[in-house]
């Protein structure tokens, strides 16, 4: 079974493009390709209909599940849909609920069995908190470790992305996790001096270059996949 976390320098980087362009393009090769948020923080109500019951519907979630080949019970795929759309540790705290990594770990091993390729998409940067407590802190990069999955690291070009490039991959590596590649996804259209950023990023992350994609906020993930070179 084929699986990648998929992290990123900062919130709004373009995660969730860049994990459903990663799924359409396990596609290819796979048959049954699914994708997981474990965390969504910031959800809309969404009423049931024909007897079934309403949920809490994330954005991302939904477009991961446009995207996979496979569909699961929500609870495999988003075991923790949160209404904030704020830090996951506070929309928990908000919402009444405990993120439990190993209730997360449960529910990737569960959703494996069913899969041939499962992409999870992290909340976040690479090290957001996802529960705080006395004596107690969980985040991103903890889950990452948990489920020891390679780790594919979306990069924001816009200025600042070195520092947090760079920083993003000392804490992967850190952790004693892979990172397998990285992507360039332009957030910033004006961004000053891009391509000699890119020559810095090529020259100092630890991994190929999987895409570099300009700035389409209405791209189609499918038509992404075509560019994106697998791991």
């Amino acid at each position: 079974m084929t699986a990648y976390f998929v992290t990123g320098t900062d919130t709004g980087v373009g995660k969730t493009r860049t994990s459903c362009a990663l799924i359409h393009a396990l596609r290819r090769d796979h048959q049954r390709v699914v994708g997981m948020k474990p965390v969504a923080a910031g959800c809309d109500w969404i009423e049931g209909v024909d007897g079934h019951p309403g949920q809490w519907l994330n954005e991302d979630v939904a477009a991961l599940r446009a995207a996979s080949s496979l569909k699961v019970p929500p609870a495999f795929d988003n075991p923790y849909a949160l209404p904030d759309a704020i830090s996951p540790h506070i929309a928990a705290r908000n919402a009444g609920a405990v993120i439990d990594i190993g209730h997360i770990e449960a529910s990737f091993h569960a959703l494996s069995q069913h899969a041939d390729a499962v992409v999870v998409e992290g909340a976040g940067g690479f090290i957001v908190p996802l529960h705080e407590g006395p004596g107690e802190f969980a985040s991103s990069a903890d889950l990452a470790q948990r489920l020891r999955l390679p780790v594919i690291m979306v990069v924001g070009l816009r200025l600042g992305c070195l520092n947090h490039a760079l920083l993003t991959q000392e804490a992967i590596v850190s952790r004693g996790l892979t990172l397998a590649g990285w992507v360039a996804n332009v957030v910033d259209a004006a961004m000053p001096e891009q391509e000699a950023n890119l020559r810095t990023l090529r020259d100092h992350l630890q991994a190929p270059m999987l895409a570099h994609w300009g700035w389409d906020p209405a791209a189609d993930p499918a038509q992404l996949a075509q560019s994106l070179t697998l791991p």
